[in-house]
């Protein structure tokens, strides 16, 4: 019986080249997709979508059919690592997939923190009249600007975020919950008091706040947290789940992912692209100017989240081959 468990958990535990390739094709379309709308709103280029009559910044020419090639030059690279590492088990793939997720957020969180604190400080120096004192008056008024306070300050700040997180470990984004309180307390004691208080003070609440919640979806995601609603799904056997979370994975998490992404960065005028172009703000006199991050945000969330429900599908895929290992927090059901 033993030599019978072994024998079947050696023939499962290979890999399964279409889940693979499925799981890694997503990514890079994504990825092509993400490049390409970098390319033609931030940096000018034409758009691959010209050559199908869609919104272009120009007339059809080498660089169009370029960022056409991007959607096939991806897909391509990723499927012949998939064809190099037929021996890589699906359980490899997803943590890897997973971990350079956990990277993705972590920068995110540091460059909340630092751009949070960073305009912060600018918009109390600004509201109190101490920003001519250190900058200059011409400077000041350039600091008004959100383009300007964008290029120059939010910026930088968020490369250097970036890099910190790269250089660093950890899932920091958990921090992000406290730094919430605080900034809530120091709110409630200004107020009540010192009878002082900010737009700016606020607008940092709101600012980390929708950073937390949707950079945590991802990390509640893999620790299986999300809440569910379920009848049937507990009793299944552990193969069963597996394709229910396959599934899942596939027709609704990255299915909502790339509707975000679609209705979010179709066009230049789209709900995610728009805000970030123009580095819009609130109309809210000298509070913060980082609203265009928070449309920012939704991106970074889609993204994040098409990543994980991919590690998922890879888990999920062996789960339903009945693969040994996998984290087991959802297989409440009969062993398979």
């Amino acid at each position: 019986m033993v030599g019978s468990d072994t024998a079947r958990a050696v023939a499962v535990s290979g890999s399964a080249p279409l889940a693979r390739m499925f799981g890694w094709v997503m990514l890079a379309l994504m990825g092509a997709f993400l490049l390409n709308n970098i390319l033609t709103f931030y940096v000018g280029l034409p758009g691959a979508g010209g050559i199908f009559g869609w919104e272009t910044n120009g007339a059809p020419g080498p660089a169009m059919y370029a960022q056409a090639a991007i959607y096939a030059i991806l897909p391509a690279l990723v499927a012949v690592y998939v064809s190099r590492t037929r021996d890589r088990s699906l359980r490899q793939d997803a943590a890897a997939v997973s971990n350079a997720n956990e990277t993705l957020i972590r920068c995110a969180f540091w460059l909340v923190l630092l751009v949070g604190i960073a305009d912060t400080v600018v918009s109390f120096l600004r509201v109190e009249g101490y920003l001519p004192a250190i900058v200059g008056e011409r400077l000041t008024v350039e600091l008004g600007r959100s383009e300007f306070r964008g290029q120059w300050v939010h910026i930088p700040v968020a490369l250097l975020g970036i890099a910190i997180g790269l250089l660093t470990r950890g899932i920091s984004f958990i921090w992000l919950s406290l730094l919430v309180v605080v900034a809530e307390l120091l709110i409630v004691f200004s107020r009540f008091v010192y009878s002082y208080e900010q737009a700016f003070m606020a607008d940092l609440v709101r600012f980390w706040y929708a950073a937390l919640f949707l950079f945590a979806s991802a990390y509640t995601l893999l620790e299986d947290g999300h809440v569910r609603v379920d009848v049937l799904y507990a009793s299944f056997r552990r193969q069963r789940q597996g394709r229910v979370n396959a599934w899942g994975a596939v027709l609704l998490g990255m299915t909502l992912c790339w509707t975000i992404l679609l209705v979010g960065m179709w066009s230049k005028s789209s709900i995610i692209n728009s805000p970030l172009l123009v580095f819009e703000t609130t109309q809210t006199g000298f509070g913060m100017y980082v609203k265009y991050f928070m449309a920012g945000f939704l991106g970074i969330f889609a993204v994040s989240m098409m990543t994980q429900f991919v590690s998922s599908f890879f888990d999920s895929v062996a789960d339903a081959r009945g693969e040994p290992g996998g984290r087991g927090n959802h297989h409440t059901g009969p062993a398979g």
